[in-house]
């Protein structure tokens, strides 16, 4: 029987909506595997590495290149506003206030995760097979270092969400330093990459950035509260498009886009509630959608040992780094655990960053399959870890206010 296109693109959305959350349910264990990571999972497992190979026709057949397209284009724009409000949940302010702490806090997070996994790509690199045919060694090498570092700042703000720390400091904090993290791997991509263009191009967004988020912040509190969120989303569309260009990638924008505008100007009931119908209407469609256009090769036994070296360095490394800088800050016992934890989410991010370093042939197709492999591990270690951690030191903070309430008494 032959579908149209309509058709076939309303089967895949039948399919990306109901197998995950059935699967989620029966598995009975939301903390251990929250929805996102079964949607993950599940593009990666109804993509063409896996479904894909066993039944070549289903594939085929459900998911052609047009309804693919199609699937991908609401993806980008569903992660765009997700992040678009994940950028206007970070105060401005209090962030260019606290820039000192939050470069330390980002800079370890940031080096140290790196040093862990090029040490670990070293040791992997010394055997054949893991470096593409146009990269050399020392782009193979810094690129898994990099893998290593990125935080998936989607994934990131609906675990704090979850959480119940999305507004509280905590919360506040991990987003600067995974958002100042997550602009910076772009940026050594594109030397890794030896991307000169690329670079420059950088360099002229970040210029023209400044100055039009200058004027938005001046334009938009003098619209009437009807036409900022239209405002909004237009300039949302463009400085995704200017970062995409300047390959920093879209979301990167949209990030930004949020991270310069007030949420206050925009309602935080009314920023729950688009944000909240984004979630369940349309993120879904991006959390599978890059499973579903993945190719991986298993590539034997020593991709699964690969992946668990590389999930150690990530592990290690960040949480590693985080100490340290809590250490040099003062923090008390047990908060940096819980950040260095949280900064864990690498998900669908990471995957997208392999992928590049996968097209432009610098890592193989088994290293690929070892990073991502990594990327749905370490994200599904973050809720389980980060849970009792943050319960008792919410409950530490409780204790201590009590029994200082008590003292003053």
């Amino acid at each position: 029987m032959h579908m149209t296109a309509t058709e076939l693109f309303l089967l895949a959305m039948l399919i990306i909506f109901t197998v995950p959350y059935l699967v989620w349910h029966l598995l009975g264990r939301r903390s251990f595997a929250p929805l996102v990571v079964v949607q993950i999972v599940g593009g990666i497992l109804l993509g063409p590495g896996v479904m894909g190979n066993a039944f070549p026709t289903y594939y085929q057949t459900i998911f052609t290149p047009e309804v693919i397209t199609l699937l991908n284009g609401l993806a980008w724009w569903a992660v765009m506003l997700f992040v678009f409000v994940a950028g206007l949940e970070l105060d401005a302010r209090e962030t260019w206030a606290r820039r000192g702490e939050t470069a330390t806090v980002a800079g370890f997070a940031f080096v140290f995760p790196m040093l862990f996994g090029v040490a670990a790509a070293a040791l992997v690199l010394r055997t054949d097979g893991w470096i593409g045919a146009q990269g050399s060694y020392w782009q193979a090498l810094f690129g898994i270092g990099m893998a290593c570092v990125v935080t998936a700042l989607p994934i990131l703000m609906l675990f704090l969400e979850q959480l119940g720390i999305l507004r509280q400091d905590l919360g506040q904090r991990v987003l600067r330093y995974a958002s100042f993290d997550d602009v910076a791997i772009w940026a050594v991509l594109a030397l890794i990459l030896v991307d000169w263009d690329r670079i420059l191009r950088q360099i002229a967004f970040l210029v023209l950035f400044s100055l039009a988020a200058w004027t938005m912040r001046w334009l938009i509190p003098r619209l009437q509260q009807s036409d900022r969120w239209y405002v909004g989303l237009a300039w949302l569309a463009a400085v995704g498009l200017s970062g995409d260009w300047a390959g920093l990638h879209f979301m990167v924008g949209a990030f930004l886009a949020g991270a310069v505008l007030d949420q206050s100007w925009f309602g935080e009931e009314r920023a729950d509630r688009f944000r909240d119908t984004v979630l369940m209407a349309v993120m879904p469609v991006f959390f599978l959608s890059t499973g579903l256009r993945t190719s991986w090769d298993m590539g034997g036994i020593a991709v699964f040992g690969v992946a668990g070296l590389l999930l150690v360095a990530s592990v290690a490394g960040k949480i590693a780094g985080v100490q340290l800088a809590g250490r040099l800050l003062g923090w008390p016992p047990g908060e940096a655990t819980v950040i260095g934890w949280l900064l864990q989410t690498k998900a669908l991010i990471m995957i997208i960053f392999a992928n590049v370093m996968l097209d432009a042939q610098v890592i193989s197709s088994a290293t690929f399959t070892a990073l991502l492999l990594m990327a749905v591990a370490s994200t599904m270690l973050t809720m389980p870890m980060a849970i009792p951690r943050v319960a008792r030191l919410v409950a530490g903070r409780d204790n201590a206010g009590s029994a200082g309430g008590r003292g003053a008494k």
